[in-house]
C-alpha cells in the first residue's frame, strides 16, 4: 500500500511529455534591466557633464595664472615698466612650446586672451565666463575677474 502512494506521483508524470524549461530571459526581464540602466544613466550623466565643465573652468583659471607669470617674466627680461602693453606673441614665448595656449593665445573655447598689461591681472574672456557660469561663480574666478 505504501508503495502505491509512493509510485502514484511517478506514474502521473510518466504520461506527460517532457517539457523542458528554457533558460532564456523573457522580454519583461530584459525590459526591467534596460529600465534600470536608463535610470542609472539619467542620474549619472548630469554629474559627469557638470564635472567636465568644472574641469574646463579650472583649465581656464590655470591658463590665466600662466599668462600672468609669462607677462611678469617678459617684463623683467625686457625692462618694461608698469602699465606697458605686452603683445600676444611676446607673452606666448614664455609658455611651454607646443601647448594649446602657446599655439593659439586663446582658451579652450577659442576666445582670445589678447594683449596683456604689465602688473595687471589677465581677465577671463566674457564668452567663456558666460559659458561656465553655472559651474563657476564670480568667487571662483577671483582674482582674475
Amino acid at each position: 500500500m505504501w508503495a502505491a502512494l509512493f509510485l502514484l506521483p511517478l506514474l502521473k508524470n510518466m504520461n506527460r511529455p517532457n517539457v523542458k524549461r528554457s533558460s532564456a530571459f523573457t522580454l519583461v526581464e530584459i525590459m526591467i534591466v534596460v529600465a534600470i540602466i536608463a535610470l542609472l544613466a539619467a542620474i549619472a550623466v548630469p554629474g559627469f557633464l557638470r564635472a567636465r565643465k568644472r574641469s574646463q573652468a579650472s583649465k581656464i583659471l590655470n591658463d590665466l595664472r600662466m599668462i600672468d607669470s609669462a607677462v611678469d617674466q617678459y617684463a623683467i627680461e625686457t625692462n618694461k615698466t608698469s602699465g606697458a602693453t605686452v603683445a600676444i606673441t611676446d607673452w606666448t614665448n614664455y609658455l611651454k612650446k607646443g601647448s594649446v595656449l602657446y599655439n593659439t593665445g586663446a582658451d579652450l573655447f577659442g576666445a582670445g586672451y589678447g594683449p596683456q598689461t604689465v602688473d595687471s591681472l589677465p581677465a577671463v574672456p566674457a564668452s567663456s565666463k558666460a559659458a561656465l557660469s553655472d559651474v563657476a561663480d564670480t568667487s571662483f574666478w577671483s582674482p582674475y575677474q
